[in-house]
């Protein structure tokens, strides 16, 4: 029997709160500022807080952070707007830490 792709498969560190499935994972290159992140294109169990102007490395960009919904753990931040076309497909996803995070099989 195969592995379920509804179950979560992402949770958070710090009290295992599900945050993502893995069907959900756009990307793991991603950096974030404790190191590695991953994209995903849906988060669960979050606290989405306010949007601001942001300077990162391939532009500038309207986010707004991501909080674990139990714990209250930053986790990374979800891409708002984007004032480049070429990445426009960023917009409405997550981009959580990778030491924010466990992966359970």
């Amino acid at each position: 029997m195969g592995e379920s792709k509804t179950l979560p498969k992402y949770f958070c560190r710090n009290c295992e709160n599900p945050l993502a499935l893995g069907e959900d994972l756009i990307s793991k290159k991603f950096v974030g500022a404790s190191g590695p992140a991953f994209m995903f294109s849906h988060a669960m169990n979050v606290v989405v807080g306010p949007k601001i102007e942001k300077k990162l490395l391939t532009g500038s960009y309207v986010v707004a952070d991501v909080m674990c919904s139990k714990c209250g753990e930053k986790l990374g931040w979800k891409y708002v707007e984007t004032f480049s076309l070429k990445q426009r497909y960023k917009e409405g996803m997550f981009v959580i830490e990778m030491l924010k995070l466990t992966k359970k099989y």
